[in-house]
């Protein structure tokens, strides 16, 4: 049905299309998915920090395929492989060839997370695996890779330095 229009306006037929809906969306561009679906597959877990009104809650994102599920930490402590997934985001590839453009929307359980929480999340995954700042993909490397090395601090300070977690908390 859309296969004839552009991508800018497919993109826009899109976000209209969820932004009624309780939950979040977002076109994100073919080259800056490449950059995050490539550099997931070496490095396919992450934890992200969700700011609350007294610190931040820690959530564990993984990856699988083109998907990217996340638990909070304190779930995959306490039940671990069998925490399930609070949000889960769904990247779909298929425009990206002729149209340079990914669609995303997500799953949420809305009893443990908002839509604007998920909005953060999915803002930090652009953060983390699309930076074009060295250093901060290098904390998602060394969480994958040298695991004795991270420092959670670290994710809070980039996260603070970006901006991305302050409507999370204004609320």
């Amino acid at each position: 049905m859309v296969k004839d229009k552009p991508g800018p306006e497919i993109g826009e037929l899109w976000m209209n299309y969820f932004s009624a809906k309780d939950t979040i969306s977002a076109v994100i561009p073919g080259s800056t998915f490449e950059m995050m679906i490539n550099r997931a597959k070496l490095c396919p877990t992450f934890l992200y920090a969700l700011p609350r009104k007294e610190g931040y809650e820690f959530f564990l994102g993984q990856w699988a395929g083109q998907e990217l599920h996340f638990t909070s930490l304190i779930n995959v402590q306490t039940l671990g492989e069998n925490a399930s997934s609070q949000l889960i985001l769904y990247h779909y590839s298929d425009l990206k060839q002729d149209k340079d453009i990914v669609l995303m929307t997500a799953e949420m359980d809305s009893k443990f997370i908002t839509v604007l929480e998920a909005q953060c999340l999915a803002n930090q995954v652009q953060l983390f695996y699309a930076a074009q700042r060295h250093e901060t993909f290098q904390l998602v490397e060394t969480f994958n890779h040298r695991p004795a090395e991270f420092k959670h601090m670290s994710v809070i300070a980039e996260l603070e330095q970006s901006g991305i977690g302050q409507a999370v908390t204004a609320k």
